[in-house]
């Protein structure tokens, strides 16, 4: 967490009322976003982002797995986060602010609370309804076969805004994820798995059209402001994070900080969230593409 003076606090306050953040931002614009994809070449797919001074990896591993009992019809994802050691000095700190953790334990408190949010966010409730990735995509046999996706999200630095980094990282990671072609022998039936036949050369682009991004907006004061930096994050009441796709429905929401929010400002915050949502969506298209050229050129 960010030790910060009086006069430090007032400053970071003034210029969130003024519409004149400490870096020289509005209240709705973003730090510089780069991004590289293809950066673990061990994974299915993998993207690294960075917004400012945070930088986070997302990687896709695929595996041929068995579809749940009750969900036959859908393939399965998991999200884990990690925090590197070096991310953050002060990691033991709680990234929610809300009381301190022992020490050695706030980068493991971190990881689990990025990963339960990321979840909620990207891949909706129990039933899989709302989700932003498509699970019945994942199908190769109804009821036998399906791929299951482990999506891992690595902090290497963080300076604010992690949620919608590691989003932003999943989806480029997912745009640069190809699975293998499955061929499934005819004749298994009842119970018995099927044999399979997993292609070395001919791989299936992973649809990303439906993925959301997450956008945070975060409340200090009575304003609120898109991509926070930890000095900001330190001065927060609440924060409503938002998971919204190419048309505007919303995958998911989550929010923190120990402060209630009224119900019509948690609206107000939902639909700047939708307009902020298209720009992010259409730079980080642009900046993905970029990469993707840049990676088959090497």
């Amino acid at each position: 967490m960010v030790g910060l003076s009086l006069g430090e606090k007032h400053f970071i306050q003034g210029g969130i009322h003024q519409n004149l953040r400490s870096d020289g931002r509005k209240r709705d614009t973003y730090r510089p976003i780069s991004v590289e994809t293809g950066v673990i070449p061990q994974a299915n797919g993998s993207a690294r982002i960075r917004i400012g001074a945070t930088e986070v990896i997302a990687s896709v591993k695929a595996e041929l797995g068995r579809p749940n009992a009750l969900q036959p019809d859908k393939g399965k994802v998991s999200i884990f986060v990690d925090c590197s050691p070096v991310a953050e000095p002060m990691f033991e700190v709680a990234y929610f602010y809300i009381q301190p953790f022992s020490i050695g334990r706030g980068g493991e408190e971190l990881s689990t609370e990025l990963s339960v949010a990321l979840q909620r966010c990207l891949l909706g409730g129990k039933s899989g309804a709302g989700a932003g990735i498509d699970l019945s995509s994942l199908i190769v046999a109804e009821g036998k076969i399906c791929w299951d996706l482990y999506i891992d999200g690595l902090v290497i630095s963080s300076d604010g805004n992690l949620l919608d980094a590691l989003g932003a990282a999943i989806k480029a990671a997912l745009s640069n994820t190809g699975i293998p072609r499955v061929q499934v022998a005819a004749g298994a039936s009842g119970d018995e798995q099927p044999e399979v036949d997993i292609s070395d050369e001919e791989f299936m682009q992973f649809d990303t059209s439906g993925v959301p991004v997450i956008v945070t907006l975060t409340k200090v004061g009575r304003h609120y402001i898109v991509d926070a930096t930890s000095e900001e994050e330190s001065q927060m009441s609440a924060a409503v994070s938002v998971s919204i796709n190419r048309k505007g429905h919303i995958c998911g929401l989550s929010k923190r900080g120990s402060a209630g929010l009224d119900p019509s400002v948690i609206s107000d915050m939902i639909s700047v969230a939708r307009h902020i949502s298209e720009q992010l969506i259409n730079k980080l298209d642009s900046e993905i593409s970029a990469a993707e050229a840049d990676e088959d050129e090497m």
